[in-house]
């Protein structure tokens, strides 16, 4: 039987993500649940208007409402469970100096390596890090981008299934690919 790179890095992938995902995943908060993350939410939820019950530490009906409309008035799928996503829009990390006046956009990032694609982007470069894929009706190729934790990049590949918010980062290995795996996170847009 054959199995490709694309299936070992799979098959890798989901065994660390089986083990690891609890111990990095942040903290989530749905009723029932109780402690300092809670307390932290209700505070932020509490500072941006939407929370206004006493801060008491113990999810309950109140604080998952609260949740709920703050989720609707992101634009993101409000069923009152604050995970990763809800958090970090609850509680964005600071801008990296100097992109205060960049725009901001959510997006859904998957990587890529050229071990399993072209080595040449769409506009004829070579595929390497610091480049990505985009559609270029939401980022027209040739824009540049910061991605946190990643760093510049610039808009020079598409892909048939990066459609909309979605973008594809390169990366020198296949392995770092496998390891970013599929994130939503916002990018600054330089251009």
């Amino acid at each position: 039987m054959r199995i490709g790179k694309l299936s070992i890095c799979a098959l890798i992938c989901a065994i660390v993500m089986m083990f690891c995902t609890s111990a990095l995943a942040a903290p989530v908060v749905k009723e029932g649940t109780a402690g300092e993350h809670v307390t932290k939410v209700q505070t932020l939820l509490k500072e941006k208007g939407f929370y206004f019950g006493e801060v008491t530490g113990e999810c309950d009906s109140i604080t998952v409402e609260a949740i709920k409309h703050f989720q609707e008035s992101e634009g993101i799928l409000a069923d009152g469970i604050c995970g990763p996503q809800t958090y970090r829009r609850l509680d964005p990390p600071p801008t990296p100096a100097g992109l205060e006046n960049a725009r901001r956009v959510w997006v859904n990032a998957s990587a890529y390596s050229p071990f399993e694609t072209s080595t040449y982007t769409a506009t004829g470069t070579i595929l390497r890090r610091g480049v990505i894929a985009t559609d270029p009706d939401f980022i027209p190729m040739g824009t540049r981008v910061y991605i946190p934790d990643y760093g510049e990049a610039i808009a020079e590949d598409r892909g048939s299934s990066i459609i909309g918010n979605k973008i594809d980062i390169a990366f020198e290995t296949y392995e770092e690919a496998c390891a970013f795996g599929r994130q939503n996170i916002e990018i600054y847009i330089l251009d």
